[in-house]
């Protein structure tokens, strides 16, 4: 089956996504923000549908003003999951804008890079944070800073929960869960030495794939004497939870 929905699918994902580079060049400069906001939104909902991937939303996102949405990260395909709910602006390695073609796709859609190896780095992705919180806008991060298996959650980094803290905004965690025919699997996961090509032979060629995103209940930019350790903490043990119970 593999070797029919491949190409098919392959085929009409490639002119998909090169429609959306030529909207990027061509209409974005002549578009309002909200209206490449939709566009965003709209693009990144027929994207997972062109993949074979259903998209199951649980919980209530917040859908208007600042928020800073915090996920666990298994797939390229995250970040275009989320947005199909509410375009985001993400926080990401700035490797990944080398990839080819994904690259370009999570930049036109508003992705925010950060190169660790800068001093300064994160200090430098803390105030644009600020600047897209206090215009109004969601920012998303994946704070384990790598992929995983889908099947639980790696550890942390506290640094940029800072933005949240000092801006207040309320930060929403997101669990993600990838399936096939109903049941858990870690098959569509983009970790370790696979390549791109490699994982979208895996997705474009298999049935049944879904994805549950599961909006829990936002936690307050408030963490105490812990700061942000302590928020990211709490975020994780609520993204943690959201994701082993399904199992």
């Amino acid at each position: 089956m593999a070797l029919i929905l491949f190409p098919v699918r392959a085929l009409l994902t490639i002119c998909w996504i090169v429609a959306g580079l030529l909207t990027e060049l061509l209409a974005f400069p002549l578009m309002e923000f909200r209206g490449r906001q939709r566009l965003i939104q709209g693009w990144s909902r027929i994207l997972l549908r062109l993949c074979g991937v259903r998209m199951q939303c649980q919980g209530q996102p917040i859908v208007r003003g600042p928020v800073l949405w915090v996920a666990n990260h298994v797939s390229w395909l995250d970040i275009f999951v989320i947005d199909a709910v509410r375009p985001t602006s993400f926080i990401a390695k700035s490797d990944i804008r080398r990839w080819p073609v994904i690259g370009l796709l999570v930049a036109w859609a508003g992705t925010l890079f950060i190169d660790r190896r800068q001093r300064h780095a994160v200090r430098e992705a803390g105030r644009q944070m600020r600047d897209r919180f206090q215009r109004g806008d969601a920012v998303g991060l994946f704070p384990e800073g790598t992929t995983s298996d889908g099947l639980d959650v790696r550890p942390f980094h506290a640094g940029l929960f800072e933005a949240a803290l000092q801006a207040g905004v309320p930060v929403q965690p997101i669990a993600l869960r990838f399936l096939q025919h109903g049941r858990r699997t870690g098959r569509f996961a983009f970790v370790g030495e696979q390549t791109l090509v490699a994982n979208l032979w895996v997705l474009l060629g298999a049935r049944g794939v879904a994805v549950e995103v599961e909006f829990l209940p936002p936690l307050a930019a408030d963490a105490g004497d812990g700061g942000r350790a302590e928020l990211a903490r709490r975020t994780h043990q609520a993204i943690a939870h959201a994701v082993r119970v399904r199992d």
